[in-house]
Formats: C-alpha cells, sequence, structure tokens
C-alpha cells in the first residue's frame, strides 16, 4: 500500500496569468501557499489481478482502463498501463471550492502511481506530469499554477513563462513573520461550488482584450510588489493588495462573482477586516479575508453565521506519507 499526502493551495495575487492565453504573450506570475489541509491518495493491489476499482465521489470497478470514467484517473493510469489496482482519493475540502482540489489530486495520484511502480518523483516533475495530464491529455483549459503549487509546498512566486517553462521560487519569512500572516487571514466558506473550467475558459477569452490584458499585467505587478513586501518583512499593506487584487479580478470576466458573494464580502470589510478575496476561478467556495487580531472577535461575531475553517500554511509539498510492506516493483 502507498498513501500520498498533497496540499490545496491559496492564491494571493497574479491568478489568471497562469493560462496561456496571457504567459505566452508576456511571462504570468502568482504568489500562493500551500495550507494544511489536504488531499490524499491511498493504492493497493486490488485481489482481482484483472479488474481495477476506483473510489472518489462514486465507485467504478472496470475491467479495461479504457473503460474508466474518471478522466483523471483513466489517463494517469493508463500512462503506466497500470492494472489490478484499488484506488482511493480522501480530501479534507470539497471539490470545486477554489483550493486547486483538482489538481491537487492529480499530483497526488501521480505520486502515489510512480511509488506504487517504484520510480523516484520530484516536485517538477509531478508538476509538469500533471500540467500534461490535466492541459493536455484531458484538455481542461486551466492554467499551471495549482499543479506546481501542491508539488512543491509552501509560500511560492511562480512565474510562467511563453516558452512553457516554470520558475518556482521560495518566499522566506521568519517565523513570527509567517505567524502574523497566518494569524491575519481567515477563511470562511461561503457555499456552493463552481465550474471552474468554464469560468477559466471565459477569462482566457476576456485576456484577448486589450484593457483586459492590461489589467492582468497589473495583476502580475501586484504579485511581485506583494513579495517583495513580504521579503522586507512588511505585512502592514497585505489586506489592501488583496483587496485591489479581487476588485481587478472581479473586472475581467462576470461569472467571477455574483451579487451574494459581493453581499458576503461588503459584509466582511465592514466587520473589520482591511481586505479579501474569493479564492480559485471564482462563482462559490471560499472567501479569504485579512483582519487584524484586534479586530477578529468582531469579524467573528458578525461573520457568525458563515463556516470559518481554521488553517495553517504547509512547508511541503506532495509527499508519500505510508508505504506498505508490499508494493509492486
Amino acid at each position: 500500500m502507498i498513501i500520498t499526502r498533497t496540499p490545496f493551495r491559496i492564491s494571493f495575487a497574479g491568478g489568471g496569468s497562469d493560462l496561456p492565453a496571457f504567459y505566452r504573450k508576456e511571462p504570468g506570475a502568482v504568489l500562493s501557499t500551500t495550507i494544511d489541509k489536504y488531499m490524499y491518495i491511498v493504492i493497493h493491489p486490488f485481489f482481482n489481478k484483472k479488474k481495477i476499482q476506483l473510489k472518489y465521489s462514486k465507485t467504478e470497478l472496470v475491467d479495461y482502463i479504457s473503460d474508466i470514467q474518471h478522466p483523471i484517473f483513466r489517463e494517469v493510469l493508463g500512462m503506466y498501463d497500470l492494472k489490478g489496482v484499488d484506488v482511493n482519493s480522501i480530501a479534507d475540502i470539497p471539490a470545486g471550492t477554489g483550493m486547486g482540489s483538482s489538481s491537487s489530486f492529480t499530483v497526488g495520484l501521480l505520486n502515489a502511481v510512480r511509488a506504487y511502480i517504484g520510480k523516484f518523483s520530484s516536485a517538477e516533475k509531478l508538476a509538469s506530469l500533471a500540467c500534461e495530464t490535466e492541459i493536455n491529455r484531458v484538455g481542461s483549459p486551466i492554467g499551471k499554477q495549482d499543479q506546481y503549487a501542491a508539488a512543491y509546498g509552501g509560500i511560492n512566486y511562480i512565474t510562467f513563462y511563453p516558452d512553457e517553462s516554470v520558475k518556482v521560487e521560495k518566499v522566506l519569512l521568519s517565523n513570527s513573520l509567517k505567524k502574523q500572516l497566518e494569524e491575519s487571514l481567515l477563511l470562511i466558506h461561503v457555499g456552493g461550488s463552481h465550474s471552474a473550467n468554464e469560468i477559466l475558459q471565459a477569462q482566457q477569452t476576456a485576456i484577448s482584450d486589450a484593457k483586459k490584458l492590461d489589467t492582468q499585467r497589473k495583476m502580475v505587478k501586484m504579485a511581485e510588489d506583494l513579495r517583495k513586501t513580504l521579503q522586507k518583512g512588511n505585512i502592514q499593506d497585505f489586506g489592501m493588495v488583496l483587496h485591489e487584487g479581487w476588485e481587478m479580478k472581479r473586472s475581467l470576466v462576470s461569472s467571477i462573482s455574483n451579487n451574494e458573494i459581493d453581499d458576503i464580502y461588503r459584509q466582511g470589510l465592514k466587520a473589520g477586516a482591511l481586505g479579501g478575496k474569493l479564492l480559485g476561478a471564482g462563482g462559490a467556495g471560499f472567501l479569504l479575508f485579512y483582519c487584524p487580531k484586534e479586530k477578529q472577535d468582531y469579524f467573528r461575531h458578525e461573520m457568525h453565521s458563515f463556516m470559518e475553517v481554521e488553517f495553517r500554511f504547509d512547508n511541503f509539498g506532495s509527499q508519500v506519507v505510508y508505504v506498505g510492506d508490499k508494493f509492486i516493483q
């Protein structure tokens, strides 16, 4: 048996510039961190060596890889022609809520399958294979930031170049600054789930407009400025930057937000938050707020009707956390 643990991510700035519609014109960049909410993949031999059993939101039992309905399972198992296995996925956070769950699943599955057949996987290998699987093989109209965040882990400044190369740079913070930032960020579940593919496809189309391309360019600059701010040991303007970035992102595609989300966001600002953003492509999921510690009691009182999810930053990417006595070589 092999078990992998792969973190989810929250993006602070630059989101959307990892889409090919932007980075093939000029380099894109995002600032993001992984958190201590995870996707777990368990793989072990199935008692019937001629069949494949998969358990996720539903259960599949098939004779052939080509019969698998789940596209990521089908592509990854097909890449390694792996049969006679039972594969299970368990997640701390629901899918479609803006934390990169699909890519965490893909990275974790690749890590598990490769470990199962005795292959070592670097973070770069996992990230690039996950991009190949989701974008090129499955055809999802998504970007690259989630795969690289999940594979590498930690707080990263990630650059996406026109030649398809990707550079991951760690943003190192002192323990005290890291703790201060963690304690100032509050994660509120606003409910629902979204089709990230539809929103991202609309965003890619929107970037062809000169005005919206310039907005995306400003969001990349914001990611770079925020990195420099953190490296100087300053988080005082963090909330303001989140707010400005959210306003820019909302202007790109109407489906990124809606009246309900806008109302909840305004409610959070009135309750003491200095800024925030909806995580992921948009439409549903989680709102991230930056709120000074001295205002958090009032914030929680005013926002008590919404579920808060406590979290800490994750320092590691996808890991093999368990190896049983027997696995395929």
